[in-house]
């Protein structure tokens, strides 16, 4: 007996994700996030970043206003909007694919898709804002429901858990179930573990190790890890150059462990380590 198709849904789109895994491409327009703020804080060297991440395969660009680094300072409604929207509203006109916006805040979310964004990747799991799940609902935006213990402001100080898998896994089903209640489709919703969010060094390689026993309803996982400390840790190195392959390797292993969509900043060689582990899963050819 085959699997049926494993298929998400974004605002009248239907991608089907059943063999062939996406690239969410990162564009930060901060000043302050961890690996490259400041870079892409203005709308004319962001939609060059843009551009330049479409032009590797980029399949979603995420494009982010508030930095969710430990310690960052919060950023008000408004200069989120001008931020993010801006630079939304003209990729929309060049560009068909998909665009994500990277926000827990409602009003963020509603001018962003207005502007036409696809998808709301809401780290909170859209429990930030009691409005963030109307928003989706009426959309009918694809939904990135995101784990994290704590706020990001101090979720690395103390994470606690008695099991990081269980514990999580058990998130994800609440929510699975609470939003649909709330009525939003299923097949909108797509599930990332939040790598690096409220979790020590073993807590999320022990997640990794697991990842193929989180999914809720067989919905499919967002893995985004690129660029992170605890892979500075694992290589005993705190310089942000040298976690670029690792995060490469972990692309190919995550992918073989089920997760479909995977957020990175450097496009090309993932995508590359992306369509290999297919071939090499599905026994064909490289695409």
């Amino acid at each position: 007996m085959t699997n049926p198709p494993l298929i998400w849904e974004a605002r009248g789109r239907r991608l089907d994700l059943t063999r062939r895994a996406l690239v969410m491409g990162i564009l930060n327009t901060t000043p302050d996030s961890f690996s490259d703020g400041g870079s892409f804080e203005e709308t004319e060297p962001a939609l060059r970043h843009a551009r330049d991440m479409i032009s590797e395969g980029a399949d979603i660009i995420d494009v982010g206003g508030e930095s969710t680094r430990p310690g960052a300072e919060a950023v008000g409604v408004d200069e989120e909007i001008a931020r993010t929207v801006p630079v939304i509203e003209r990729l929309r006109g060049e560009w068909d694919g998909l665009i994500s916006i990277d926000t827990s805040k409602a009003a963020v979310a509603a001018e962003a898709l207005a502007a036409g964004a696809d998808i709301v990747n809401d780290v909170t799991g859209l429990r930030g804002d009691v409005a963030m799940a109307e928003v989706c609902r009426e959309s009918g935006a694809g939904v990135v429901v995101m784990h994290m213990q704590g706020q990001p402001r101090t979720m690395q100080e103390h994470p606690e858990y008695n099991d990081v898998v269980v514990e999580v896994r058990s998130f994800f089903e609440t929510r699975h179930r609470e939003l649909v209640e709330l009525g939003l489709r299923e097949g909108c919703l797509v599930f990332d573990p939040g790598i690096g969010f409220g979790k020590s060094q073993d807590h999320n390689l022990l997640l990794l190790r697991r990842l193929d026993q989180l999914s809720p309803g067989g919905r499919p996982l967002l893995i985004g890890l690129s660029r992170k400390s605890f892979l500075g840790k694992a290589m005993g190195s705190p310089d942000l150059a040298l976690r670029s392959w690792p995060t490469v390797a972990l692309t190919a292993y995550t992918r073989s462990k089920g997760a479909r969509i995977h957020r990175v900043h450097e496009v090309g060689p993932n995508r590359e380590a992306l369509r290999m582990a297919e071939a090499i899963m599905d026994g064909g050819q490289i695409s």
